[in-house]
């Protein structure tokens, strides 16, 4: 009894300076963190922000305003690159995320027995290597390829398609790629919105007939729209950034620049063509708001959308 009053006693007396000592200990976890992070994250903000504003000679910068804007106006290959960010984002995109939901709603209701290998089996794809995958593709769908010699057995196709030297076909097969690599990512997500809903909703669905396609579109869409839009968000946010598929998988944007993505062009441009960073970093900063812009496109009416049925 005796002990706890002469604690208590001490605390109080003390009070003010174990406080300080807290507040210490506190920095002393906080500090580095906040180092590394304007060290890493809030310095190469700022500085290229000066960066926009120069051109870059080597190890020579000049002073150019707006110059690097003006120049990307009448840079055709950028153009050319945006156009197919936004053809992978309107054809992928819509593919994959069907093809991840209709798969979340039968791994959900249709198997019962092996779900979690299924599950594993959907989702390994995703943490494949990015250089192993896009090798294994390249093997695959070379002229003389697995794929063009099934495809010739089963008397589909007479002659072999050229997957990574056609620029129609090279786009297919970055299509290809990424919805094979992203799908099981995104089922997971769909998996996860779909054992959340309430079975008793089903349930009363089905005392009032309605059927299965009904309760789908009436039901589970309607109530999967925050899970959709976090999808839809985050998918078009990476195929903005695109870079991997199109360096390895088709030889740096090939053939003749038919899959060169903003995010490879501005690598280019950096260290590749003509280390001029400053013209680099303008058109980050031109990608960082169109994706911006479409993420609050989508929040906007996908949002509203379900804020409507609430």
């Amino acid at each position: 009894m005796g002990s706890s009053i002469f604690f208590k006693e001490f605390m109080v007396e003390n009070k003010g300076r174990f406080h300080r000592y807290l507040n210490r200990v506190g920095w002393m976890y906080i500090v580095p963190a906040l180092v590394m992070y304007c060290a890493f994250m809030l310095y190469p903000i700022l500085s290229s922000l000066v960066l926009v504003t120069q051109k870059w000679r080597g190890f020579s910068k000049q002073f150019v305003g707006f110059g690097n804007f003006v120049r990307m106006s009448g840079d055709k290959i950028f153009w050319e690159a945006l156009g197919h960010n936004f053809l992978f984002m309107a054809v992928q995109i819509p593919l994959m995320i069907m093809l991840a939901l209709m798969l979340a709603v039968i791994l959900n209701q249709g198997i019962k027995k092996f779900r979690g290998f299924f599950r594993v089996v959907y989702f390994l794809p995703c943490v494949t290597s990015l250089v192993a995958y896009s090798v294994l593709f390249r093997i695959l769908l070379q002229t003389n390829g697995m794929l063009n010699n099934l495809l010739k057995d089963l008397h589909i196709i007479l002659e072999p398609i050229g997957w990574l030297n056609n620029g129609f076909w090279a786009k297919i097969t970055i299509i290809m790629a990424l919805t094979w690599r992203w799908t099981g990512y995104n089922m997971v997500f769909f998996l996860v919105g779909l054992q959340n809903i309430d079975t008793e909703i089903y349930e009363a669905a089905e005392v009032d007939g309605a059927s299965r396609m009904r309760q789908f579109f009436l039901i589970t869409l309607p109530l999967l729209l925050p899970v959709i839009l976090f999808s839809a968000v985050t998918s078009t946010n990476g195929t903005m950034q695109l870079f991997d598929e199109p360096n390895i998988l088709t030889w740096e944007g090939g053939p003749s620049n038919a899959t060169m993505t903003v995010a490879l062009y501005i690598y280019r441009q950096a260290f590749v063509l003509n280390s001029d960073t400053g013209y680099a970093a303008a058109l980050s900063y031109v990608m960082v708001f169109i994706a911006a812009i479409l993420a609050f496109i989508q929040i906007r009416l996908m949002g509203g959308k379900d804020n409507e049925r609430r």
